[in-house]
């Protein structure tokens, strides 16, 4: 491996993390499911995102 090869942003932290915030946000207004689902959603964008901005790297 050389130094000058960046290595990749790893983007699971991020995804676990919108997970538990849309499922106790979802909770909150009594919809935990959709929560959960808007979590995922968004978590999978923004991971999506960061490998599309290092992708031409």
């Amino acid at each position: 491996m050389t130094k000058d090869r960046k290595e990749p942003t790893g983007a699971g932290a991020i995804i676990a993390l919108l997970i538990m915030v849309g499922t106790i946000g979802g909770g909150m207004m009594g919809q935990p499911s959709i929560g959960l689902l808007a979590g995922v959603g968004a978590g999978i964008a923004i991971a999506l995102l960061l490998w599309w901005r290092e992708r031409g790297k």
